[in-house]
């Protein structure tokens, strides 16, 4: 019992590092946002990097700052 659990825990500890190792995070030099537009939120997805306006905007960027998609949010209902 004691074997098997200094098995598992050799495992884990040898083998987690490596799947843990994150992958560098690329972003562009700049993001161009539209004319009086001020960012209040950033994230980024898989493929495209997002900013939300303090306007109420979801800007959606490609990877390499060109402007994929504009969506705008509708506030919920009180």
């Amino acid at each position: 019992m004691i074997g098997g659990v200094i098995t598992v825990v050799t495992v884990i500890v040898t083998r987690m590092p490596t799947s843990l190792t994150p992958t560098p995070l690329t972003l562009p030099e700049e993001l161009t946002l539209p004319e009086g537009t001020r960012a209040e939120a950033f994230t980024r997805g898989r493929d495209w990097l997002g900013v939300v306006t303090e306007d109420g905007r979801l800007l959606i960027f490609e990877t390499d700052g060109r402007l994929r998609q504009e969506v705008r949010l509708v506030p919920a209902a009180p």
